[in-house]
């Protein structure tokens, strides 16, 4: 157990110096996950923030090196992770207004194609309070 706290300080420790060097807008999506035998593992939160990091590679890897914690760093590894329990918005139904759903109807009464005339009068409908 000791030696699993110990692991999870120096994994902080090394976020916070990762941290120092990424710009601020990146710090949420990159995180320290592995550092073992000159390779250190950041994991990304997706492939648009990856990319960019990628692209910044070179100096990342300069600027780790300087600190002692990173004695010895060879390469960097990009893993993409998304992050899990982001919620979606849920799905409303809509609507139109009555003045649209007016107008929608208006012009399906002048179409003379049927399949046109049934989706305007369909689309009509939305606005049309539920009973």
């Amino acid at each position: 157990m000791r030696a699993l706290f110990t692991e999870a300080q120096r994994i902080d420790q090394l976020q916070q110096l990762l941290a120092s060097q990424l710009q601020p807008a990146a710090r949420e999506h990159c995180h320290v996950a592995a550092w073992r035998d000159g390779r250190l593992l950041l994991i990304v939160t997706d492939g648009h923030w990856a990319t960019r990091l990628r692209y910044q590679q070179t100096r990342l890897l300069r600027q780790l090196k300087a600190f002692e914690a990173f004695f010895g760093l060879e390469r960097i590894v990009f893993k993409v992770q998304p992050t899990t329990g982001t919620a979606k918005a849920p799905v409303t139904e809509g609507r139109l207004s009555s003045t649209a759903a007016e107008s929608l109807q208006a012009t399906a009464e002048t179409v003379s194609d049927p399949r046109l005339r049934a989706a305007l009068e369909r689309l009509a409908r939305h606005g049309q309070p539920k009973d």
